[in-house]
């Protein structure tokens, strides 16, 4: 059964160096950081690396974090994968637990993360399953 968790985070994000490469790459790569509130209690550490191109609105992004908290009731950890594409403006991104990725009580977990911003606020809405359900 797949259940649905929601609620609100915020997000910090600080550039890091990228070793090896030029300025005019790019690429770059940040910290990511979140305090999760609402269903899903719960704290990230992580990382990101992009790819600006010369065309307005088309870049790509992937990230890893690893999310610790509490869900359902549940105290764990799991590691989030993203893949975000911008393409003249059309985006599309695609946040998925890393099998085999979750610890404690969250042994197991599956799902996807959707994230929503609206007025610069964060939002989400997790569909996962645990062992069980």
């Amino acid at each position: 059964m797949t259940r649905i968790a929601k609620g609100t985070f915020v997000v910090s994000l600080q550039p890091m160096p990228l070793e090896n490469i030029a300025a005019e790459s790019k690429l770059g790569r940040m910290s990511i950081d979140k305090q999760i509130s609402g269903d899903l209690a719960a704290t990230t550490q992580g990382q990101m690396l992009s790819a600006m191109t010369d065309v307005k609105g088309s870049a790509g992004y992937v990230a890893i974090e690893r999310v610790s908290g509490t869900l359902a009731g549940k105290q764990g950890s799991f590691v989030l994968q993203h893949v975000g594409v911008m393409n003249r403006g059309v985006s599309s991104l695609s946040v998925t637990v890393v099998p085999d990725s979750g610890t404690a009580e969250l042994s197991g977990i599956e799902g996807e993360f959707r994230i929503d911003i609206v007025g610069g606020a964060h939002s989400y809405e997790f569909a996962y399953r645990l062992p069980g359900d």
